[in-house]
């Protein structure tokens, strides 16, 4: 069943939306990512334009991870004052990332530099988390359970706050820090950005991994939402269509991740994102340096 989108100006099959939606809905329920690192570049692959995919992902991005935050407040495994002072920071970064935004679109580079993006970082974070996971794996069958650092650079820095659901007691900047950096992410490339996040939130800060995917997903929520409506009012570029029906797909899969997530290992959970992050890198840069089967693309120079 094709059916158009008018930001877009494409016609796309419903269904397709709706399982893609699905899915990456479940990857967010399992992750504690909102997904649009995966989601935004599958979007690419059926046509549908780089600047409209960004500004339209983080609309589904805000369904499927409220609906996993539902899952986790359940398990009471959301730490809500450090998903506040992320927040915060989020907010900042978003606002700084729409700014960026609208000035590379402004010169015309935007869809490259969204794709740029996503190769560079995929394969960084994807490469850093791949080989984390195989070694925490090892360690686990040699009989060694992974030992979780204490103490770090992070501990010795001023303004520090009690974290109860999290067990910690450190400075307040590098979560803020986190959080803007995940905010510009989140307006640039349209993702929730927990697929930098999550692993901040293990490695740097040193959070438990059950807490992570639940207090991820309540950062993501506001976040996305934030950039959308900027996105909405200053670029025109978000597709309530097109928006609709992954929102529809992303609410039921993320329900089924989080109780998929939860039988999960994190070393387990952690080596799968890690695959995941790689092969859409691979697959995206593929398509950057592949020489085109169209090298010009015609468009109507008056409406449709």
């Amino acid at each position: 069943m094709q059916i158009y989108l008018p930001i877009a100006e494409v016609s796309v099959n419903a269904f397709l939306l709706l399982g893609l939606g699905g899915i990456v809905g479940i990857l967010s329920g399992m992750f504690g990512v909102g997904g649009g690192f995966l989601m935004t570049p599958l979007l690419f692959f059926i046509g549908i334009p780089p600047a409209v995919a960004v500004a339209t992902e983080a609309n589904q991005i805000v369904a499927s991870s409220f609906s996993g935050v539902l899952a986790h407040l359940k398990r009471k495994t959301v730490d809500l004052r450090m998903g506040t002072v992320l927040l915060i920071g989020g907010l900042i970064g978003a606002a700084l990332g729409v700014l960026i935004f609208n000035y590379l679109k402004a010169q015309g580079q935007v869809d490259l530099l969204v794709k740029l993006c996503y190769v560079v970082f995929l394969g960084v974070i994807g490469g850093l988390m791949f080989i984390e996971s195989l070694n925490a794996i090892r360690k686990t069958k040699s009989g060694k359970p992974p030992a979780r650092k204490k103490h770090n650079w992070v501990h010795g820095l001023p303004f520090k706050m009690r974290f109860r659901v999290s067990g910690l007691y450190i400075s307040v900047i590098p979560p803020l820090l986190v959080g803007v950096s995940v905010g510009i992410l989140a307006a640039i490339m349209g993702v929730g950005g927990g697929f930098i996040m999550v692993p901040a939130m293990i490695y740097l800060l040193g959070m438990p991994t059950k807490v992570v995917v639940g207090t991820s997903l309540f950062q993501i929520i506001f976040v996305t939402a934030f950039t959308t409506m900027l996105h909405a009012t200053t670029n025109f570029t978000v597709d309530v269509v097109l928006a609709v029906l992954l929102l529809v797909g992303g609410v039921i899969g993320a329900q089924i991740g989080t109780r998929i997530g939860v039988k999960l290992k994190a070393e387990q959970l952690r080596i799968l994102l890690a695959i995941m992050v790689l092969a859409v890198c691979g697959k995206l840069a593929l398509d950057l340096l592949l020489m085109p089967s169209e090298l010009y693309s015609v468009g109507a120079a008056e409406g449709h």
